[in-house]
Formats: C-alpha cells, structure tokens, sequence
C-alpha cells in the first residue's frame, strides 16, 4: 500500500527486453541499502517489485500486461519516474490509500498557469469517470491529488508549486497519457451500489 506522496523522481537508467516482459534499472537518489530484494515500490503509480539492486540503482521486471495497460510500455532510458516506498505502519497518511494498481490511462486535455499554481484537465476513459467526483480523491501517475472539478469524462486538479516541482506533472503537456488509479473507496462505493 501507498499514500500517493512521491519523494524521490528517479530516471530510467536501462531497459532490456525479455520475451514479452520488461526489466528496468531505475537510477534513485534513494539510499538502496536500505532496500530489500522483493520490496514494493510505486513507479508512476505501479506498484512493482525490486528484482536486484545496487548503490544508486534497483531492477524491476515488467509484465507484458502491465506494459500493455499503463504508461510503463513507453519508457526509454533517461525518463523520470515517480517514486514512493510502500507506507509502514506508523507512517504519516500525507495522501490517501493507494494500491498501486492502475485502473487506466486518462489523457491530459490542457495545462494552464493559475494564480501560483497550474490546473490540468485530464480525460478519464469509460467507465472510470463514473468514480471520480469533486472534491474525491485520484491518483494520477501516483501523485495523490484531489479533484477540483468534474464535467463529463474530463476531470480539473489544481497543481500546488511544490507538487509541479517535485514530481513529474511539471512536464506534462496535452496529449500525454498519465496513469490513474481511482480512490479505493470510491470503487467499493459503486461496486456495492451496482449489487444492491
């Protein structure tokens, strides 16, 4: 489990094709003594398994499926990632409950300036925009981030300056996909309504 709170932008170091899956080195200014072969660690909202590891740099495999589903079937070295460690208990809940598991990909339709900070606009495919309500929580590229607005499939976030900064939604422009995951509660919210 996540909390959606990024703390480290790691770079994709090297990617080697195996069959239909993906190994990835991912450089991380993370000390990576301190992580353990078989941890989970989110990677733009993926939550994925470090295979091998060494100073500065861990390996993780990706499935065909998680490649054919998410954004991390266009990777190339040198691409920034969103990194965040698996909460502990004990940890600060900065964000909210995060599982790791993309429900989809939206499509950014617009970035503006406003005020200090910058509103994106992104396109949820069918039927995740069902899930996503005004003032919910989503998480986008495995930032945690609330919803401003809701007009259709299109959902509005304020980005505040830290998050342009310290994540990699700075770099987003219209056209780009960006991985979703909708908040848990949501999702067993509908699901229990469509049963009872």
């Amino acid at each position: 489990m996540f909390t959606g709170i990024v703390t480290d932008i790691g770079r994709v170091r090297s990617v080697r094709q195996t069959d239909r899956d993906r190994r990835y080195e991912i450089e991380t200014a993370w000390d990576t003594g301190g992580i353990d072969l078989g941890a989970s660690i989110s990677h733009a909202g993926c939550c994925l398994t470090v295979t091998e590891k060494g100073p500065g740099w861990f390996a993780v495999e990706v499935s065909g499926e998680t490649l054919s589903k998410t954004t991390l079937g266009d990777w190339r070295e040198g691409d920034p990632v969103n990194l965040e460690r698996a909460a502990k208990l004990g940890d600060e809940l900065g964000g909210h409950i995060v599982s790791g598991h993309v429900d989809g990909l939206g499509r950014v339709v617009s970035v503006t300036p406003e005020g200090g900070s910058h509103r994106i606009d992104i396109a949820a495919p069918a039927p995740l925009h069902r899930y996503i309500a005004a003032k919910g929580s989503i998480t986008v590229d495995g930032v945690s981030l609330t919803v401003n607005a809701v007009e259709g499939e299109v959902f509005g976030l304020n980005i505040i300056p830290h998050t342009w900064e310290a994540t990699t939604l700075g770099a987003l422009k219209p056209g780009d996909a960006v991985n979703l995951e909708i908040d848990m509660l949501a999702r067993y919210l509908a699901r229990w309504q469509e049963t009872a």
